[in-house]
Order: C-alpha cells, then sequence, then structure tokens
C-alpha cells in the first residue's frame, strides 16, 4: 500500500496525488501547474491507462484542470466529486478547454510567420465534454466503494462550492488504513458556503500548508476596506480591476458588494457600475443562486428560500460576449471590473491590465492567492512594469491585496483543522505550498508533537510500515528545461515500477516463459546500459 505525490509538492498548484491498494491505483486531483512552473503540464510521470478511479476534491483548476488530459491520454474510469463540483467542473473545464485552443491558436500564428512547425492544444472542448460524461456525483457522508477493499466519504471542507476534504479506507493483507486528504480547508465565516468541518481519526493525512506561514486580517475589516478603495479610485475617475477566480471568489465580491451599496458605504458614486467580464463567472453564479440545500451556510439558504437574490443588486452587469469586454475600457465611466483569472495568466483580465495599470487614477485589487511565477504575484511584489501583448507597460495604477479575502485557511485555522483530530496521525504529508512555506510549517507541526513530512514530486511512502520509500526528485518549481526532463524520467521510473509488479505477477509460471521473459528483459537492459 502506497502513497505517491505527483503534484503540489513544495509547490501551490497542480494537486495530484495516488494511492495504490488493493491492486488498484487511484488518482485524488489531477490539477493544472500555473504560473512559471506551468510549462511541463502535457507530461504525466505515470500512464493515464494505468489509473483506475479518480476522487476530485474541488473544482478549482489547480486541483481539476488536468483531468481532459488525462480522459485524452487513455483513461476511462469514473471521476468521483460532490453534485456541486461536477456542476462546476461541467462549466470549468470547457472554459479552460476553450482557453487551451485560444492559446494555441495564437501561438500557430505566430509561429507559422516563424516558420515553426504547428502545436496542438493541451486538451480541446470535445476533450472536456468526454470528461464531464465521467462525473459521478457524490454527496456529502455518503460512503462509496471504489473498488473491493477500497471505500470513500467526503466532507466539506469549506472552500468553494462543493469542496470536500476526502475519508478514504483501504484495507490489503488484512490491514485497513484510514488516509484523509484534506483538499483545500477553507477560511471561516466566509459568504455563502459553510464553515469547514473537521475530521477526528486518521492514520495519515495529506494538508494543505498554502497559508502555513502567515494569519489573514480580520474578517469584519472586508467590507469597510474594500469600500474606501472603490470609493477613493472612483472619485479619482478611476476603474477598479479586480482579478478573481470566476468560481468562488467572484461570486463571494457579488456577496459583499451588494451589502456595501445596501450600507451606502461608497460615498463619491452610491450605486457604482460593477461589470462581471467572464461567460464563465456568469455561469458560475447562476449555480450559485439556485438550489444550494446541502451546501450553503443556514442564512443564504434562508434568504434564497425567502426569494432573495444574495448576489444580485442594481448596476450589475454580466458581460458575455468580446464586444461587451472591450467596451469596458472605451466609455470613460468609472467602474467595477471583476474579471478572471485570478493569477492573471490569461482570459481577459490581462486586456483590462493593458488599458489601466498605466493610469495613475486606477487601482488593481488582489483577493486571492498568487502563485509564484504569475503576473498577479510579480503586480503584487511590486513590479514597476510588466509585459502585456509584447507591450512594455507601466505599472502606476495603485495596487492593493486584500489577503484577507482568501478561500483558504491560515496558519491558525490549519493547525485547528490538524488539532481537531483525537489521536495525533502516524504522519502527515504536508503539501500544496510554496517550498519554504512547507519547511517552516512542517517544522511547526514537528514542534508540536507531529510526525510531519513535505514530500518531493514523485516521493512514495509505504503506508503499512509508515516508511518514505523514495524521496522523490527536487521541487517541481526548478527550470523549466529541468522540469521537462524530470517529467520524462519520472514516466521512466513509473515504467520501471511497473515492470516490477509485472514480474511479481509472473511468480509459479512456466519456467520456460519466464526464462524468455528474463531474456528480453536484459535484452533491453544491455540496449540502455550506460
Amino acid at each position: 500500500m502506497q502513497l505517491i505525490f505527483y503534484g503540489a509538492d513544495k509547490e501551490v498548484t497542480g494537486s495530484c496525488h495516488c494511492l495504490e491498494a488493493c491492486g488498484k491505483r487511484i488518482l485524488i486531483d489531477c490539477g493544472l501547474l500555473q504560473g512559471a512552473d506551468g510549462g511541463d503540464n502535457r507530461e504525466f510521470p505515470f500512464s493515464a491507462q494505468q489509473i483506475d478511479s479518480v476522487i476530485v476534491t474541488h473544482a478549482h483548476i489547480d486541483h481539476s484542470g488536468r483531468l481532459p488530459l488525462l480522459v485524452k491520454n487513455g483513461y476511462r474510469g469514473k471521476i468521483h466529486a460532490t453534485g456541486a463540483t461536477c456542476d462546476l467542473l461541467s462549466i470549468m473545464l470547457r472554459d479552460s478547454a476553450h482557453i487551451q485552443e485560444m492559446d494555441a491558436m495564437n501561438e500557430n500564428r505566430k509561429g507559422k510567420r516563424a516558420g515553426k512547425n504547428p502545436e496542438e492544444p493541451l486538451y480541446t472542448v470535445e476533450d472536456a465534454q468526454d470528461t464531464i460524461e465521467r462525473l459521478e456525483p457524490c454527496v456529502y457522508g455518503d460512503m462509496v466503494q471504489v473498488c473491493e477493499g477500497v471505500r470513500f466519504r467526503m466532507v466539506d471542507a469549506g472552500h468553494l462550492l462543493g469542496s470536500a476534504s476526502v475519508e478514504l479506507w483501504a484495507e490489503e493483507n488484512g490491514e485497513v488504513k484510514k488516509i484523509v486528504f484534506s483538499g483545500d480547508i477553507g477560511n471561516l465565516n466566509q459568504p455563502i458556503i459553510r464553515d469547514p468541518q473537521y475530521i477526528r481519526e486518521a492514520d495519515y493525512v495529506v494538508m494543505e500548508s498554502t497559508y502555513g506561514n502567515r494569519e489573514h486580517d480580520p474578517i469584519a475589516n472586508y467590507i469597510p476596506d474594500l469600500a474606501k478603495v472603490f470609493d477613493q479610485t472612483l472619485a479619482a475617475g478611476g476603474n477598479v480591476v479586480i482579478p478573481s477566480f470566476a468560481v468562488g471568489r467572484t461570486q463571494e465580491l457579488l456577496y459583499f458588494i451588494r451589502e456595501m451599496k445596501a450600507r451606502g458605504l461608497v460615498k463619491s458614486v452610491p450605486d457604482f457600475p460593477v461589470y462581471v467580464d467572464s461567460p464563465l463567472a456568469a455561469e458560475a453564479t447562476e449555480i450559485y443562486s439556485g438550489d444550494l440545500t446541502g451546501y450553503a451556510d443556514q442564512d443564504t439558504v434562508r434568504v434564497l428560500r425567502e426569494g432573495f437574490r444574495p448576489l444580485r443588486f442594481s448596476n450589475l452587469h454580466l458581460c458575455e460576449s468580446v464586444e461587451e469586454s472591450r467596451s469596458l475600457n472605451m466609455d470613460g465611466v468609472p467602474k467595477v471590473i471583476i474579471s478572471s483569472s485570478g493569477m492573471c495568466e490569461a482570459g481577459r483580465i490581462r486586456h483590462h491590465l493593458k488599458h489601466n495599470l498605466w493610469r495613475s487614477e486606477c487601482a488593481v485589487v488582489f483577493v486571492g492567492y498568487q502563485a509564484n511565477g504569475t503576473l498577479g504575484r510579480i503586480l503584487v511584489d511590486g513590479a514597476k512594469q510588466v509585459k502585456l501583448f509584447g507591450e512594455e507597460i507601466a505599472v502606476k495604477a495603485q495596487i492593493h491585496n486584500f489577503k484577507a479575502l482568501s478561500g483558504h485557511a491560515d496558519h491558525n485555522g490549519l493547525l485547528r483543522w490538524i488539532g481537531a483530530f483525537t489521536q495525533k496521525p502516524r504522519r502527515v504529508f504536508v503539501v500544496h505550498g510554496e517550498q519554504e512555506i512547507c519547511r517552516e510549517f512542517t517544522e511547526n507541526l514537528n514542534a508540536l508533537g507531529y510526525q510531519a513530512y513535505a514530500p518531493n514530486f514523485q516521493a512514495v511512502a509505504d503506508l503499512l510500515s509508515n516508511s518514505i520509500v523514495n524521496e522523490g526528485v527536487e521541487p517541481m518549481h526548478a527550470k523549466a528545461k529541468a522540469r521537462r526532463v524530470q517529467a520524462a524520467f519520472a514516466r521512466l521510473v513509473e515504467a520501471g515500477r511497473r515492470l516490477t509488479r509485472v514480474i511479481q505477477e509472473n511468480e509459479g509460471g512456466a519456467n520456460k516463459d519466464l526464462a524468455k521473459f528474463a531474456d528480453q528483459i536484459n535484452s533491453l537492459c544491455d540496449k540502455w546500459s550506460r
């Protein structure tokens, strides 16, 4: 019984873990690598056809964005997720595929002029649709049998509508081990969704650490502080540009802005226009406005039942077309523009930054985590100039970073979550955090008496003996070239591990067949031996 780490190991994006048990391989999350480290998305360090089942903790692309590539490469099993996650994935994966197709088309247009061979998109809308058809909705608390000897259930993680921590039991050689995958642990008192639910028992825990070294600002400051930025910027005749994840964060912002208007906190332009410039966000907002029983907090369920729409208010506009998006920067009317992507890596937000970053009367407000290497992180870190669409853009707009608006638990929230276990797990695997944060949080846990370990990419843990049998390779945020070599080597190592399993499966076979098998292996070794 082994646990292998294939993503978000000493980095924040690309979550992917694999449990090998009972002769099956179960993947927990299959996320897209984002930022400067995202150049290796095309290569899996395993064969997609060898995966038997997939469990997805939530719909964010850094946990789900490579599912269509998995299907494209031959995965034919089920993809388990909560009902709300399935609903969100049905729009998010199609949107992601559209972006992949558009990016490939744009790059090929440039490449053709440079005499380069065309490249295929990472995956297509058709691949995304094939993936959506494999989704298998689950209900919080229901036990799901993956295969003989492996079962799981989902617990509300309080991070995103439908987000889950996964409790998984595996029985092998008469021993049962319980592994908990935290997914992304939510912040407390977020609008719409419930607080994270705590789990009491586990042998092993795979735990995120995004904000493992910092605390969020007090929640009470959210709305008045945000309103102050709006007031000052709109009074100066500027636009407020908010890069926001289309699903989750955008809906929270709409909830806050509705309250901001109801309380009259923006004096300069009380009924200021708000534009949500993302077809994906518009679709997601409809899901958030539907039947949220079983997902939303009690206050939200109550107002929805009373017919009140908490995400709607006067002068709210949902932009669908490209023409509507372009016109936002042409009319000169001060406004709030909410657009994706949240880390400024793709989508319409990059056009809005191009038109507003150089204007000192404007403001750019970040409301979520910005991974290393992303344009969002570069701006938060104080860049004076950035390049967008081949053009150098001066950064003169005010840059605000509202860390308190994070959907992730902070340091205290993470300790509260792991502290809920009645007995300390045999080991805590610390993942989904930048390298230094993983190190710090691992040291914090060890100081509190936990046996904590921050795995490298492709580290292998034996869960029956509680031992690390392979330390893996250096963090995935090494140089891009090294990453490509690393992924190829990882596939080779995985092939070797598969060969070992096949050899063991042939124990007791006919001597003639075994001798032939050994000759073939030795011949292959002679060819490649260095």
